[in-house]
């Protein structure tokens, strides 16, 4: 096919043929081209002279086709017949000529039905892209100057002047467009290249003095002449705004996503919003969250000035309730960013800074109640900023140079938890209905993330007042033992956990050590923990030995796994280590169920593990326990732990033990109990510990020799007045002379009552600790009772005198009968 040209109109001109031949008025073949030999094979000798009806498929055609052609159809489609015979669909074309001689000849052009199709449809794509097509072609010439524009680049009516052809866009383009000097470097590049620059988007303003701004998807072709030289550029540009904006929307939306929410604190989940939106979203933007979100939480000293007042409603235990609104809220600024940071409160007299109360935005008027109350966003933008100027409570921030204003309100599970306000200024583009539900995304994705971190510091404090009910915030300091701990819970989110461990004051100067163990983490074992320590602090009161303790505290584990039913498998059993310290006789009693054995450091810097029947766990019940009782000198360390300290997923609990005792062995004597603890816990505690760990060190230290004193009395009534005295005289060397007639009453009701309802051996024992320590023992198991004696009753007030003399009295038995015991406090 010959070339094809443009006319400019949108028109196209027919095709030349593939085959020419000349016909003279009689029909006959006066002229053969080449193309007609290549396409039917006749060679020129052969058909001139002759009738063209002969290279019809079917001669018998002729007559019709000759009648057409006098009718003025001088186009359409034949069959003609190669010199093989086979059949050839051709188009035709047909025009009558005057020779010189004045005859008429016919000038006969043919194409194959397949070159034809294929310039139909050249000429269909030609005419789509010129006349049809949305999208803008403009035709350059190689000086860059334009040569022709489709139809759509006609109709938006971009340049000033019809009369383009033959300008450059520099000189045709209105002010503000484009960039000119970019587009003509793209233009010289493909120039010199040859190569296409596809799909190139191009920032303009197609609207002069418009602060919209459009995007446009520029590809620049080179067209080429037969010998592949470059003749013009074709431009062709589509409008991709809207594709660009939802494109930008998605990189905001998936930004959002990953950097929003990091955290549990809800000062740097208010920040994270405000750093996504600004710049990229708004060039203003400020969080405020409610003052209740704050106030069920122990965050809020961290965020600002935190100023007091009414932190609105959030339902029972500071849960908001679902669907509430807060009828007065307080909303306090969480997140400030961009120029929002520098926004001013009410009448523009106090800046309202991150952890100040917002007093504009929930005074009467503001939008912020409405949005809110109905949980819907409100757009403001140019003339309706107007009235902000004259009241802020319209739009609080809004100053001046603001164009645009969106605040959305912040809701989860149905609660309002605060509000977010985008605001544009140094932005052209205005707020568009797809702005606003991008925002209303992230604000929810925040508002999510935010009452994540507000029910994980609800959870968080509650478990933290649990732990601290469950377990000692203050150890006693009792003369006889110095004591440090430190307990580490296997979850640093509730900080609850099955292990405990305790310092139990005892009757005569004696000190219970605990730790104890429940088998399982988290709330479960932490409510059976919490039981267990108190029934143990129950049986401590009784005095009991720690083998008879135990028994009772494997019975009562029983009675708890009993009362949880089908929720006993949460809490299968628990160990337990028991040990009672007498400053007195410097002996340690022990007894363990289950639980590892105690760790001796002596002051001469030697550990030994304390050679103890361990005795199975508790919660078996029928169980019989064993204890030992050995000597601790002043200075020595009792060591005391739970199996987590030793025990993990890198080591057993062997090879745990011997770390410990290296550990200890490397411990310097004078070390103070502190410090053995945090030095076995950074020691041999492995980062991110999978199980509960309590260690309990205590630093033995008996009373000295002449701090208590013991006395056989006999079984006479007699020695009443001997043992007034001995004590008269005993305070008196202690320099507690003013003490002694309460002491000597004391000492007296207890001797009669031993002598008259207890029998021999009978002892008295004066300790001299921190208080004054009155002890009388017999051999009779009987339980003393405090009753009231009537009038006329003339003995029974005994017990009742002591309980309002001493500070302290009670009864322990032991294997010889029992021991009455009264407290008094010392001055100072």
């Amino acid at each position: 096919m010959r070339d094809i040209t443009f006319d400019g109109r949108g028109e196209l001109p027919e095709p030349g043929g593939e085959a020419e031949a000349l016909l003279d008025a009689q029909g006959r073949v006066a002229a053969w081209g080449p193309g007609a030999e290549a396409l039917l094979g006749h060679p020129a000798r052969e058909v001139l002279g002759r009738p063209a009806g002969g290279l019809l498929h079917d001669p018998a055609e002729s007559a019709r086709v000759v009648r057409r052609w006098a009718e003025g159809v001088r186009q359409g489609p034949l069959v003609l017949r190669r010199r093989g015979g086979e059949p050839v669909e051709v188009q035709v074309w047909v025009r009558s000529l005057t020779a010189a001689d004045g005859g008429q000849r016919w000038l006969v052009q043919a194409a194959g039905a397949e070159s034809y199709r294929t310039f139909e449809f050249g000429r269909a794509l030609l005419q789509g892209l010129f006349t049809d097509v949305p999208f803008h072609i403009d035709l350059f010439d190689t000086r860059q100057r334009f040569i022709a524009q489709n139809l759509a680049q006609r109709r938006a009516g971009v340049f000033r002047d019809a009369q383009y052809s033959g300008h450059t866009m520099r000189e045709m383009a209105p002010p503000g467009l484009l960039d000119i000097d970019a587009l003509e470097e793209r233009q010289r590049r493909v120039l010199e290249t040859g190569k296409a620059l596809l799909d190139t988007e191009v920032v303009g303003h197609p609207v002069p003095g418009s602060p919209d701004d459009y995007v446009w998807s520029e590809s620049i072709l080179p067209l080429r002449d037969p010998s592949g030289t470059v003749i013009a550029l074709a431009h062709v540009i589509s409008d991709v705004t809207q594709r660009v904006r939802s494109r930008e929307r998605l990189v905001l939306a998936n930004d959002a996503g990953a950097r929003i929410g990091t955290t549990l604190d809800l000062w740097q989940t208010a920040r994270e919003l405000a750093e996504v939106a600004v710049p990229w979203f708004a060039d203003s933007c400020h969080v405020d969250l409610l003052d209740s979100v704050f106030s069920d939480t122990d965050d809020l000293d961290s965020g600002g000035s935190g100023d007091g007042g009414d932190s609105g409603d959030t339902g029972d235990g500071g849960e908001p309730a679902g669907g509430a609104r807060p009828r007065h809220p307080l909303l306090r600024r969480a997140a400030s960013d961009g120029a929002a940071a520098e926004d001013t409160g009410t009448g523009g007299n106090r800046a309202v800074r991150v952890g100040d109360l917002d007093t504009v935005a929930t005074a009467p008027g503001s939008p912020f109640l409405d949005a809110l109350a109905q949980g819907e966003s409100v757009l403001l933008a140019d003339e309706q900023l107007r009235p902000a100027a004259a009241d802020p409570r319209r739009a609080p921030g809004a100053g001046p140079e603001v164009h645009s204003w969106l605040l959305v309100p912040m809701l989860a599970r149905g609660v309002a938890l605060g509000t977010a306000v985008f605001m544009r200024s140094r932005s052209p583009r205005r707020f568009e209905p797809e702005d606003v539900l991008l925002a209303e995304q992230i604000v929810t994705r925040t508002a999510v993330c935010v009452d994540n971190a507000s029910r994980y510091h609800r959870e968080r404090t509650t478990a933290r007042t649990l732990r601290r009910s469950l377990l000692p915030q203050r150890l006693p300091s009792p003369s006889a033992v110095r004591t440090a701990s430190r307990y580490l819970p296997a979850s640093e989110h509730t900080g609850l956990g099955g292990d405990w461990f305790d310092v139990i004051p005892l009757s005569g100067a004696r000190v219970a050590l605990v730790v104890g163990d429940v088998v399982g983490h988290g709330l479960q074992s932490a409510v059976t923990m919490g039981r267990l320590r108190g029934a143990v602090r129950t049986l401590a009161d009784l005095d009991l030995s720690p083998v008879e303790l135990l028994a009772h505290l494997d019975d009562q584990m029983n009675r708890f796994l009993d009362e949880r039913g089908d929720e006993a498998s949460l809490v299968t059993g628990a160990t337990c280590l028991y040990a009672v310290y007498d400053p007195v006789s410097r002996l340690c009693q022990l007894a363990r169920a289950g639980h590892p054995p105690p760790a001796v450091v002596s002051a001469d810097g030697s550990v030994d593990l304390v050679d103890l029947p361990g005795g199975p766990p508790l919660g078996l019940g029928g169980v019989v326990f064993e204890e030992r009782e050995i000597a601790l000198a002043d200075g020595d360390l009792l060591v005391l732990y739970t199996d987590g300290l030793l025990e993990s997923r890198a080591q057993d609990f062997d090879t745990g033990l011997r770390r410990m005792r290296a550990t200890l062995s490397r411990t310097p004597a004078s070390a103070a109990p502190q410090e053995v603890c945090d030095t076995l816990v950074s020691e041999l505690l492995p980062p991110g510990h999978q199980d509960d760990v309590a260690v309990l060190v205590a630093r033995m230290s008996g009373l000295a020799p002449d701090s208590h004193v013991t006395w056989e009395i006999e079984a006479r009534e007699r020695m009443v007045g001997r043992a007034r005295e001995l004590t008269a005289r005993q305070l008196a060397r202690w320099g507690l002379a003013e003490e002694s007639f309460t002491t000597e009453l004391i000492v007296s009701e207890l001797v009669t009552n031993a002598l008259r309802y207890g029998g021999a051996p009978i002892t008295l024992r004066l300790i001299r600790d921190r208080s004054l320590i009155c002890e009388v023992s017999d051999g009779s198991s009987t339980s003393p009772h405090v009753r009231r004696a009537r009038d006329t009753d003339e003995g029974g007030r005994g017990l009742y005198l002591i309980t309002q003399l001493a500070q302290n009295w009670g009864t322990r038995y032991n294997a010889r009968g029992k021991t009455i015991w009264a407290e008094q406090s010392l001055p100072g």
